[in-house]
């Protein structure tokens, strides 16, 4: 145990390297080496935005554009305003961006508490208290998950679902969104 086992990974003849700096002597790197297919690529630089007014006309110093386009709408914290999609990772153009939405939201119908309270102590009095048995609520948990690629990013965000026509509301913007990114 007090010999020293050789290097399977230099490449000099049966593990053995030569001086320091020389092929076979800790030219092993850890790691997939430069990035390849596949592995995040560092973003691009975004464009500067520079507002105009009118005839080529820079905006005064202090007042915001308005944004091009029409107002902008939002889902969840992807903004739309004008011609770029504002997340929290950065802005991203709008022009060629995909949309996706899941829906993963579940919608439950229970009778109530109360309902049985009522079934049993008016069916005591007449049989007209299974009727409450009848009475039913609707619940509905989860999110809608809403993905946002465009400009080589990527953006995603959950909303939650308050009933079930809240998947039908976030594909109307959606629509909206994706008839915007043509």
């Amino acid at each position: 145990m007090s010999e020293q086992q050789p290097n399977p990974y230099t490449s000099g003849p049966a593990g053995q390297g030569g001086p320091a700096g020389a092929p076979g002597q800790g030219d092993y790197k850890w790691g997939p080496g430069e990035a390849s297919y596949g592995y995040p690529q560092p973003y691009p630089a975004a464009p500067a935005y520079q507002p105009t007014i009118g005839a080529g006309m820079s905006v005064p110093g202090g007042y915001p554009a308005a944004p091009v386009g029409g107002a902008g709408f939002a889902l969840g914290d992807i903004t739309v305003a004008g011609d770029q999609i504002i997340t929290p990772s950065g802005p991203m153009p709008l022009r060629g961006a995909m949309w996706n939405a899941t829906d993963f939201s579940r919608t439950e119908e229970k009778i109530p508490p109360h309902a049985i309270v009522l079934a049993i102590v008016f069916f005591l009095f007449c049989l007209l208290g299974l009727l409450f048995l009848l009475m039913k609520e609707k619940t509905t948990t989860g999110y809608i998950q809403v993905t946002v690629t465009s400009g080589g990013r990527h953006h995603s965000t959950m909303i939650p679902a308050v009933d079930a026509n809240t998947y039908h509301w976030v594909m109307s913007q959606l629509n909206h969104a994706r008839a915007l990114s043509m």
